[in-house]
């Protein structure tokens, strides 16, 4: 009995040692858990794909057609123009006709006191051609008058009566700064036009209403330098004559109109340069009821255009001007009325952001 009372002793004890121990064992760590990174911690930078970037010069023309009687040629294909950049053909990359664009117009009014006396004249031409051609909720203008400097007199509307009354306040004085009023005009105004909603912000028509005697004498830019900003930025310029030195007093007479004779001055061969050279027309009128025609012409020619855009293969970073012919082989009694050239992009650094949208990639 003693005996077995000290084996149960022995049994017990053991049992007591071995929870013992086991209690004292250090727990196992826990497998470890991914912790997110402290908002300062930088994490390992992930594999990427390397961008490519690639500059495509691409040069996109706007042009109209006009036949023998200068109406609209609407219905061409691209199998019946061809193109050439400088004295070599191009291969056509995109055609389309654009027809119904809306249009961005610059009103620029001459009120230098060179042309004080034809003041109601421009007055009257300008206002004459926004409600022939603005149509509301589609196409916006904006109006600057230019003498000493260029100067924004009504900003983008599509209210022709807001334009009206602005342009009726107007007053003759001081220098002519012709080339200044395009350039300003087309860099800060026109390059960025207002976007048409829905629209791409590029499907628009940018033209300009030149209304001047074209005698420059006080502009900081030179002619040159006014035409290539208008063809960086795809801009049209339509002008318009004030002079009347060319028509003899003896044929002022409305019975006679036929018998003018027409003599340009140095002023308006400047208009008439400035006009060819964006792919626009000068006007040489007496009276504003001779432009009620040719008003609704330039709406007709704004919104039925055709565009094509090749890739130079003779394309030099120069910085040069190019120029551009578009033929129509087929039939030879048509013109093109286009820009005549356009600027290369200058050796520098392809990625960095032009000035203004236009030509072969905004050179």
């Amino acid at each position: 009995m003693r005996r077995g009372l000290i084996s149960i002793f022995l049994v017990v004890a053991l049992l007591l040692t071995a929870v013992s121990d086991r209690a004292q064992q250090p727990p196992q760590p826990a497998p470890p858990t991914q912790t997110p990174p402290s908002p300062g911690q930088q994490q390992p930078p992930e594999q990427s794909p390397q961008r490519i970037i690639q500059v495509v010069n691409l040069v996109d023309v706007l042009f109209t057609v006009l036949n023998r009687r200068n109406k609209l040629v609407p219905d061409l294909e691209k199998h019946d123009f061809k193109i050439f950049d400088g004295k070599t053909q191009q291969e056509i990359r995109y055609f389309s006709r654009q027809t119904d664009l809306p249009l961005r117009i610059g009103m620029l009014i001459d009120t230098s006191n060179s042309i004080r006396d034809r003041i109601k004249f421009e007055q009257d031409a300008s206002t004459n051609f926004l409600f022939s051609v603005l149509r509301r909720g589609r196409d916006e203008a904006f109006a600057m008058t230019f003498d000493d400097e260029p100067q924004i007199i009504q900003s983008f509307s599509g209210d022709a009566g807001q334009l009206r009354d602005r342009i009726l306040q107007t007053r003759a004085g001081g220098g002519t700064a012709v080339y200044d009023a395009i350039y300003d005009a087309c860099e800060k105004q026109l390059s960025h036009p207002p976007r048409p909603p829905g629209d791409q912000p590029d499907v628009v028509r940018r033209v300009m209403i030149l209304i001047s005697d074209g005698d420059d004498n006080l502009s900081n830019h030179t002619r040159s330098e006014a035409i290539e900003m208008a063809q960086r930025t795809s801009v049209v310029i339509y002008s318009i004559s004030t002079s009347t030195q060319w028509i003899q007093l003896s044929q002022t007479d409305p019975l006679k109109l036929a018998d003018r004779k027409t003599h340009l001055t140095e002023g308006d061969k400047i208009l008439q340069e400035l006009a060819e050279e964006t792919g626009g027309r000068a006007f040489f009128p007496y009276h504003v009821d001779d432009l009620d025609q040719s008003f609704q012409d330039i709406g007709d020619e704004l919104r039925n255009q055709y565009s094509i855009a090749y890739i130079p293969t003779n394309y030099v970073l120069d910085g040069r001007y190019h120029k551009i012919r578009i033929e129509i082989p087929e039939h030879k009694g048509y013109q093109v009325r286009a820009r005549r050239g356009y600027y290369a992009r200058a050796n520098r650094d392809s990625t960095t952001p032009q000035p203004a949208p236009s030509g072969p990639s905004t050179p």
